[in-house]
């Protein structure tokens, strides 16, 4: 956690830090742009009021709930079908200003003309109390599930490729299990995919299978951009070149959707470096990962998948030109991190660059999309595919059911579970006594437990060692 900055906007020489708290990023955005203190206060508190608004929903149940939700949700109601860049358009007059307020579109994967408005209410509330990373990365959520999936008879099987969902019956489809690549087939009495709409329904269960209503929704779905991941191992003092645990969004200061657009331009070669990048580290998000020596940047950009469709039959190995490309690319990717870290190119000492190929090689997503469907205003909400399929016992969940992003994603399964069990999200999310949630801030070492302070003591010895 950074409470003083847990995203910093560069846009061309400006620069605006984000505090992690809902008054305090009042207050810095009110010091930066004293003539539009109504107007930030309005907007803001609109984003609190929409947010608070959709959380209501999964629990509503009742005559009179269903009769009330109507003025309970009013702001919701009245900006549901607005952009982004709308609403900020209606409340902001600043060209700056707007800037900053509109550079977490990144989020979406969409240019702020495109983005949901209540959509980015809730991914900005969520940050208003500060943005959080946990201890051993993105891994340390994968493993806490799989042991409890573990510790209640659960068998978690990895390096599994599904070929295709096993069904029965006739006209009325069930979902019976499914076939592994290797030919092993496992039967069970639902299934669920976290695969995207288009892997579930058009390759594992195959279109002869659907509805003529569900085939047309598929054809008309779009999914989201894809990227680029560049992943650096460096030895340099992060801190002293200025960095710290917050995320940075890296842009020009030109319209956002200009941006955005060049970002999807078919030829990404012409240029020496991108229109704009989000960089983290993550490292100085969690220091028990810090060695003392080496550093772990992830750097990312979208693109459109259109550049890399040509190389998406290869297989291993793969072309010498699809190589050189990506070489390119990766330079291109460093070259713009220079914008922010001048001197890192000296002290690299790891690179690797994920590409869209890359992304539908591990992840198996349509065109190696990064949010599931695309989050326009048409495919969101009571319009975005829903957790219980067409096929009797075949469920979904991911970034395509609810929203997109870690806690998107995650609150999927969540619904996805009360659908099965009959249940609302309430009854599902029990407090575990046993349990507690311990919050350090990774700026500031001095509050640590003693356990804590061992285990980073004791890889930077280990490395010092060596």
């Amino acid at each position: 956690m950074n409470p003083t900055g847990y995203e910093h906007a560069y846009i061309g020489d400006e620069r605006f830090d984000f505090p992690g708290n809902f008054d305090q990023l009042i207050g810095a955005l009110v010091e930066r742009f004293p003539k539009e203190e109504k107007n930030i206060i309005k907007y803001l508190n609109l984003v609190k009021k929409v947010s608070a608004e959709l959380q209501l929903l999964p629990n509503v149940e009742g005559f009179w709930q269903h009769l009330t939700i109507p003025f309970r949700t009013k702001n919701m109601g009245k900006y549901a079908l607005f952009t982004l860049k709308r609403v900020i358009d209606w409340y902001i007059k600043d060209p700056l200003l707007k800037k900053i307020l509109n550079i977490q579109f990144g989020d979406h994967g969409l240019a702020p003309a495109k983005a949901s408005f209540p959509l980015h209410c809730a991914v900005m509330d969520h940050y208003f109390n500060g943005g959080f990373y946990p201890c051993g990365g993105g891994a340390a959520i994968v493993k806490a599930m799989t042991r409890t999936l573990k510790k209640h008879g659960g068998e978690v099987r990895t390096q599994q490729s599904v070929k295709k969902i096993l069904l029965e019956g006739g006209k009325r489809k069930t979902a019976a299990g499914v076939e592994l690549k290797g030919g092993e087939k496992l039967f069970a009495q639902r299934i669920i995919s976290n695969a995207d709409p288009n892997i579930t329904y058009q390759q594992l269960v195959g279109e002869k299978n659907l509805s003529r209503k569900l085939k047309k929704k598929l054809s008309r779905t779009t999914y989201s951009c894809t990227s680029l991941m560049l992943f650096l191992t460096v030895t340099m003092d992060l801190r002293a070149a200025g960095m710290d645990s917050g995320n940075i969004w890296l842009m020009p200061n030109e319209d956002m959707d200009t941006v955005y657009e060049r970002m999807m331009m078919p030829d990404i070669t012409t240029e020496a470096a991108f229109e704009g990048m989000f960089i983290s580290c993550t490292t100085l998000k969690d220091p028990s990962s810090f060695d003392g020596k080496h550093h772990g940047i992830e750097a990312i950009t979208y693109l459109d998948y259109k550049v890399f469709e040509e190389f998406k039959n290869e297989g291993e190995p793969r072309s010498e030109k699809y190589l050189q490309f990506k070489e390119l690319l990766t330079e291109k990717m460093i070259n713009t991190l220079e914008k922010v870290l001048p001197t890192i190119r000296e002290h690299i000492v790891h690179k690797e660059l994920g590409t869209p190929i890359t992304n539908e090689y591990y992840i198996n997503t349509t065109k190696g999309n990064v949010y599931g469907t695309e989050k326009k205003l048409t495919q969101i909400g009571p319009f975005a595919y829903k957790s219980k399929s067409e096929i009797k016992n075949l469920y979904l969940c991911g970034a395509s059911i609810v929203s997109h992003g870690v806690a998107g994603a995650g609150y999927s399964g969540l619904q996805t579970a009360g659908e099965i069990l009959g249940k609302k999200q309430r009854e599902l999310l029990n407090t575990d006594s046993d349990q507690s949630i311990l919050i350090l801030e990774a700026e500031n070492n001095s509050t640590y437990p003693l356990w804590l302070q061992e285990k980073i003591s004791a890889k930077k010895r280990r490395i010092a060692s060596k």
